[in-house]
């Protein structure tokens, strides 16, 4: 199938960049074929955001959003930062707090129904979306440029073998490629290697988010009250903070995201995230409510210093495919839209002027003169130096330098650099402490396994295991000893286990339960894990995340 653009990813930069591609052919009267395929079995299905919304890009991209019904009613209203000790924790006064770490005037909701809403728009101005196709492949011309992707075959049994329900992928040709992934993504990972488009950057810096949906009493129901935490459970050398936003009709979004350069490979993000909810100030507002949902997922936070090249030949990275998230403000979706945009913008006069398959420079020049450039460089030198200086004394360090930026347009440190990614990090398991964690109490604290229930995930069991190892034995010959085997911590839904079997440990690889986070994928620290798609539709079905 032949299209002008194929965007990979239903996500906020691939629905933008799709509209705004038709905005602009049908402004110039022009024709203008545009295919957009998603893995998840339907479109918001694998979208996970706390999420506290900059409509900047939004404004720009729906002037009208209100009224055509986007799905962000709830206004933020109240904002509030806690610095949390083991007992008790202390109110951050918020006039030390530079502007642009405040919310007001941005809204609550969540991120996947306003993808729902962004691809009705998408597909009203004649976009055509496919869910439940997984990108598996690039096209690749004679020169190496990218002529478009391969669907992932379907129907295809763990041993290899082609089942009767087989139905071999489609190959989706383009013009251009826009790569709208997300975090990790398979084949931006690929093209960044191929291309080298991360040279002269910075290592890329990933976290951990995840997020549970809460059904609050209505008495303890604050609609537009936003709280963030930083400090316990999490200790001073690990990065990371909470937060627990109001909106809708009664619901919570509450979440914790934790730093993955952190060093105690025996530290599980998912149970520091349950613990942080039996603290005395978090528990009383939690306490007769009810856990709906559940899901995690991967957040790239290098920032701007590890935004790679963004255009290859035959394509561009979009969106957290190439990594805009802003840390201190813990927002991306705003300069994710932006991006797709702006590569739309590129790949339409591009496509008016009868190219293809070359390199977008007008999107690299575009997003280096765009709101986006100036968010990421105001905050740069936050996520290096809560890093270095971990989060007591780095917190004050970033808070200083982004007052400096906010008022000189400067920074005293320059620009900070990261030393090494973040599986490096980690120490040995000799040389760390063992963490015991408490009981869950299924009051306000749970297991992986009921959690994983929430995130209604679903994986067709005969296929081949999309979790790949390069070395079966590196688990227990190489992790096991040096590091505990880190994955059957860091894992947030109980995928890898060590099991004893016939005197022996055992790595075992429960498939079924991935919510595509990527963390293997990230803080193995042999690089030995692969994460690549399962069939398509396959995963979790975040129905309001």
């Amino acid at each position: 199938m032949e299209f002008d653009v194929v965007i990979v990813g239903a996500g906020p930069s691939g629905l933008s960049a799709a509209i705004r591609l038709k905005q602009l052919a049908l402004a110039q009267g022009r024709e203008v074929s545009v295919c957009v395929v998603e893995k998840g079995s339907e479109v918001g299905a694998h979208i996970l955001s706390g999420a506290v919304i900059d409509p900047i890009a939004l404004n720009e991209l729906f002037p009208d959003w209100k009224a055509r019904g986007a799905p962000l009613e709830t206004e933020v209203t109240e904002d509030r930062l806690y610095v949390l000790g083991p007992a008790r924790g202390f109110r951050f006064p918020s006039f030390l707090l530079p502007p642009l770490m405040h919310n007001r005037g941005f809204y609550i909701g969540s991120l996947g129904l306003v993808c729902r809403w962004l691809a009705r728009e998408a597909e009203a101005l004649g976009v055509e979306i496919y869910p439940g196709f997984a990108a598996t492949a690039l096209l690749r011309g004679d020169a190496g440029e990218i002529l478009g992707v391969v669907t992932g075959d379907m129907g295809v049994g763990r041993d290899g073998r082609h089942k009767d329900s087989f139905t071999p992928g489609m190959a989706l040709l383009a013009k251009y490629t826009l790569i709208a992934e997300g975090a990790r993504g398979s084949l931006a990972k690929q093209l960044i290697a191929d291309f080298d488009l991360s040279k002269d950057r910075s290592p890329q810096s990933f976290a951990i988010g995840l997020k549970e949906l809460w059904e609050l009493p209505a008495e303890k129901h604050r609609p537009g009250l936003v709280v963030h935490t930083l400090g316990w459970p999490l200790d001073n050398s690990t990065g990371g903070g909470t937060f627990l936003y109001h909106y809708g009709e009664r619901f919570a979004a509450v979440g914790m995201v934790v730093h993955l350069d952190y060093k105690n490979p025996h530290l599980s993000p998912y149970e520091e995230f349950q613990r942080f909810k039996t603290h005395r100030m978090i528990r009383p507002m939690l306490e007769g409510g009810r856990r709906i949902a559940y899901g995690a997922r991967a957040i790239t936070e290098g920032g701007w210093q590890a935004v790679p090249k963004l255009a290859f030949p035959g394509g561009a990275l979009i969106g957290c495919a190439a990594g805009f998230v802003n840390v201190p403000r813990i927002k991306g979706g705003h300069n994710a839209m932006k991006t797709g945009m702006l590569a739309a913008e590129a790949a339409f006069a591009a496509i008016s002027e009868g190219r293809a398959h070359d390199v977008l420079t007008d999107y690299e020049n575009a997003y280096l003169n765009s709101f986006v450039y100036k968010d990421l460089f105001r905050v740069r030198n936050v996520k290096p130096l809560w890093s270095r200086f971990g989060t007591a004394f780095g917190i004050l360090l970033s808070g200083f330098d982004l007052w400096t930026n906010q008022l000189f347009g400067l920074s005293l440190f320059g620009t900070l650099t990261k030393e090494a990614p973040d599986y490096a990090a980690l120490k040995p398991a000799s040389a760390s402490r063992r963490i015991a964690y408490p009981p869950h109490d299924n009051v306000v604290s749970f297991d992986k396994m009921s959690s994983v229930y929430l995130s209604g995930t679903s994986h067709e069991e005969d296929q081949p295991v999309h979790l790949t190892l390069k070395d079966a034995d590196v688990p227990i010959r190489e992790n096991l000893p040096l590091y505990d085997e880190p994955a059957q911590h860091y894992c947030p839904a109980g995928v890898f286990e060590i099991v004893a079997e016939a005197g022996a440990s055992k790595f075992v690889i429960n498939a079924a339960n991935c919510v595509h986070c990527k963390t293997c994928d990230i803080k193995d620290p042999a690089q030995n894990t692969v994460w690549v798609p399962p069939e398509g539709g396959d995963g979790p079905n975040y129905a309001s995340m």
